[in-house]
């Protein structure tokens, strides 16, 4: 693995871990709630009427919402950093 490789991958994967909470406040999913006319909101209203009336638990909505709330779990962190770290990869390939 080259030096723009290594630089890539793990720039990219702990810019993932680092902006993915970022992006969840952002969207509207917050330590208070869903935010108001957000992103979140819309998303929410949508599972809402497809669930006839309430967010299932367990749905996508309320996982991002939990995430949101009490930050990644640890797994959801791998997660987040394994897809950076193959962004950052992928664009080494490319350059």
């Amino acid at each position: 693995m080259g030096l723009l490789t290594a630089v890539l991958v793990g720039g990219s994967a702990a810019g993932a871990v680092v902006a993915a909470p970022l992006v969840l406040t952002g969207a509207g999913f917050t330590a208070a709630g869903i935010a108001a006319g957000s992103i979140a909101a819309k998303m929410m209203s949508a599972a809402a009427i497809a669930n006839g009336g309430g967010v299932a638990a367990g749905s996508l909505v309320a996982g991002l919402q939990a995430a949101g709330a009490a930050g990644l779990s640890g797994a959801a962190t791998a997660a987040v950093g394994s897809t950076g770290a193959a962004v950052g990869w992928l664009a080494a390939i490319i350059i």
